[in-house]
């Protein structure tokens, strides 16, 4: 191992209070970095940094942490560009066509999953992203959803385990049944892959009953809850998952003021917001800024599905919940980085401070605010994922 000072940076964004101006960013103006190995080594003024065994120029541009997507359904065949049509033609969206993704699915093979993860993973790295989680949900037989998140693995190591996504079409007439093969055998076949175990808690997938009795099986399974919440109405999934201590309840599109109340209160539950899905089917934005002014955690996620989101770029997420949502950029990069960190229960990455993973991105632009300042403008210049640097993408 080495280790490499990058210098001459403008503005480092690090995460960490204690660091720069003291807010949630601890913005280091003038700074460097160092790394060492795979690991932050030290952050500060350019003046003050220590000397190391290689160096690189920032060239006066922006340094920040490597965005944490933490939503995510990568593991999937075909598209679905037709529906897409038709819906910005005038179709609003239902959770029902998943079915046509899930068969698409079910006829690809491994490696063809495999080589769509891996595709899309590099896509997002392209555009800063340095930790990505990624669900199954588009098998929905044991077979099916346990070579999704056994190639997953391979990939990433935040996998989540969606079994219950929607009811599979051959238990269309009987969802309880469904449930007890969620609960059961999937699970047991799917549980050695997967970290987390997530949930579709909505009108035409899943009600609380049966949102509860998925999230307590996978609990069992030492599996860590997550929830698909409140995505296109009120209802019980953002309470359900702050009552099980889930790491996240995802959506939060429509909340009541129990809802905001609940994950204010929350000791470890965030609300992540998916802004990808409402620009791509036309939906009400979620409101980030009633969520922040009560004190609740929020992450910003691509959701990117080949359905409702089909999009791998956090810059478009932090850009649009700046414009639609109520955020500071300030507010939306922390999102964006820290943020999904929380709702991975990471420390070790979404920071830049010594210990962390030294994954980072560099900007083409001098403050992290051109994020959203320039909207749709490919502004990551370099990337580094645990102290390797990618292919400059910016001379």
């Amino acid at each position: 191992m080495s280790s490499t000072v990058v210098t001459n940076i403008r503005t480092l964004v690090t995460n960490d209070p204690a660091q720069g101006d003291g807010g949630p960013l601890g913005v280091v103006e003038d700074a460097a970095l160092v790394l060492d190995g795979e690991r932050v080594a030290w952050t500060g003024r350019a003046a003050d940094a220590p000397a190391a065994d290689t160096a690189y120029d920032a060239a006066g541009r922006a340094v920040l942490p490597g965005f944490v997507d933490s939503h995510s359904h990568l593991l999937f065949g075909g598209d679905r560009t037709a529906e897409f049509n038709a819906r910005m033609s005038g179709r609003p969206y239902t959770a029902g066509g998943i079915r046509t993704t899930v068969a698409a699915t079910r006829e690809a093979s491994d490696d063809e999953l495999g080589r769509n993860l891996a595709r899309f993973l590099a896509e997002a790295r392209r555009q800063g992203t340095t930790t990505m989680e990624t669900k199954s949900g588009y098998g929905l037989t044991p077979e099916q959803e346990s070579r999704a998140l056994r190639v997953a693995a391979a990939h990433t190591d935040e996998v989540t385990y969606l079994g219950a996504h929607i009811v599979a079409p051959e238990y269309a007439d009987d969802p309880a049944a469904y449930v007890g093969l969620v609960t059961g055998p999937m699970l047991d076949a799917c549980a050695p892959y997967a970290r987390w175990v997530d949930v579709f808690c909505e009108k035409g997938a899943f009600d609380g009953d049966q949102a509860r009795a998925v999230l307590t099986a996978g609990t069992a399974k030492g599996l860590v809850p997550r929830v698909h919440a409140n995505q296109l109405s009120q209802g019980p999934g953002v309470r359900l998952a702050v009552e099980l201590g889930a790491a996240s309840a995802d959506h939060c599109t429509h909340l009541s003021d129990a809802d905001v109340d609940a994950l204010a209160q929350a000791e470890s539950t965030v609300a992540t917001l998916l802004p990808g899905c409402e620009f791509s089917t036309r939906a009400v934005y979620p409101d980030a800024r009633r969520l922040l002014d009560a004190g609740v955690t929020v992450a910003l996620s691509t959701d990117c599905n080949p359905g409702s989101s089909f999009t791998s770029s956090m810059p478009f997420c932090v850009a649009v919940a700046v414009r639609e949502m109520g955020m500071t950029p300030d507010e939306a990069v922390w999102a964006a980085t820290a943020g999904g960190a929380r709702a991975l229960r990471r420390t070790d990455v979404g920071r830049l401070a010594p210990g962390a993973y030294a994954d980072l991105q560099l900007l083409d632009a001098p403050s992290h605010v051109h994020l959203a300042y320039r909207p749709g403008v490919p502004l990551t210049a370099r990337v580094w994922h645990r102290g390797t640097p990618l292919a400059p993408l910016v001379p």
